[in-house]
């Protein structure tokens, strides 16, 4: 070897997995196993048909997302037309920012819902309506205003009355 020379290494990189396609035959048994599958087996099954490692997410996000690729492996997936249209719709509603599309619309709770909560020996209801809320036959925007109105201090309205944080959490 020369003075100067270097000895350059070959990066390797392994081939990416190969995903079998599923025949539309398969579909159906496939699915409903995956209803009595341990969560092992879905782990397998997640590593087999997406050629990654699984999300520590629960059993059944794990069941939803494999039902879906089984499908998409039979079936076909998405065109691509219909993704483009997609993002695109995703960001006239959101505006392109990320915490937004974080959170879920299905959520909050159905028009009609009535929300009760005792305070201080009162018992107050709120009813949610399409687009506000309405309370004592007033229309709050949130249920924030409501909680601060009915208290005097500040406080999360989705967690006064009872709810898992704000919506989408």
């Amino acid at each position: 070897m020369t003075r100067g020379s270097t000895i350059r290494a070959k990066t390797i990189t392994p081939p990416a997995p190969t995903i079998p396609k599923i025949p539309p035959a398969q579909v159906l048994p496939r699915l409903a196993a995956l209803q009595t599958a341990t969560a092992a087996e879905l782990k397998d099954q997640w590593r087999a048909l997406f050629g990654k490692e699984p999300p520590p997410f629960n059993r059944p996000y794990l069941v939803s997302r494999l039902s879906y690729r089984v499908q998409e492996l039979a079936y076909g997936g998405l065109k691509p037309e219909t993704r483009a249209r997609l993002e695109a719709l995703g960001e006239q509603l959101d505006g392109g920012n990320v915490v937004l599309r974080r959170i879920r619309a299905d959520s909050r709770p159905l028009p009609g819902t009535r929300l009760v909560r005792e305070y201080d020996g009162v018992q107050h209801v709120v009813t949610v309506r399409a687009d506000d809320f309405e309370y004592e036959g007033r229309p709050y925007r949130s249920l924030s205003a409501i909680a601060r109105h009915i208290t005097g201090t500040r406080w999360n309205g989705w967690t006064f009355f009872g709810l898992k944080g704000r919506p989408g959490a």
